[in-house]
């Protein structure tokens, strides 16, 4: 026997045809995406670290950490994979859960941290002065590591919805 399609034209059936869907990325996006946003925590976190607690000071003054060329390069080539795939994100996911009403306070709380992490990091590489650059990078620093608990706390939400329903 064959049933209807939800007619997307008609308010309750659109509105009922919202509630079930699934706004889950697909597994290749959602794993590239931890992985690469795994790699901008795990790249940004060892450059501080390298930056601030690994210096040593020598006859000449404060020497560079050999690790933090490397990790601040890392850090720049997943930023750029990053908004390919925030990019891909826009028709996939957010607009859907947007139109749905699903879990939009995190998702703008999410659009708005991805927003302000990429200009503050478009600051540190072209905008920023000596005298500002500790204010760039404190502020880059403290939304990077905001990061990952937005986003869990985005994904516990977007499942306890999705259960609700």
């Amino acid at each position: 026997m064959r049933h209807a399609k939800p007619s997307l034209h008609h308010p309750s059936q659109a509105l009922a045809a919202h509630r079930h869907q699934h706004f889950r990325l697909e597994r290749w996006h959602r794993w590239s995406l931890y992985a690469v946003l795994s790699g901008l925590t795990l790249s940004g976190a060892v450059w501080l670290i390298a930056r601030y607690f690994l210096r040593q000071v020598g006859e000449f003054g404060e020497s560079l950490h050999p690790w933090e060329h490397p990790a601040i390069q890392v850090h720049g080539g997943l930023a750029m994979l990053c908004l390919f795939l925030l990019g891909a994100l826009l028709q996939l996911h957010m607009r859907r859960a947007h139109r749905a009403q699903r879990n939009r306070a995190t998702g703008w709380s999410m659009i708005a941290l991805f927003a302000s992490l990429s200009m503050s990091g478009y600051a540190l590489y072209y905008l920023a002065s000596e005298q500002s650059r500790i204010w760039w990078s404190g502020a880059h620093s403290v939304l990077g590591l905001g990061l990952p608990l937005l986003l869990i706390l985005h994904i516990l939400i977007g499942r306890k919805t999705i259960h609700n329903f």
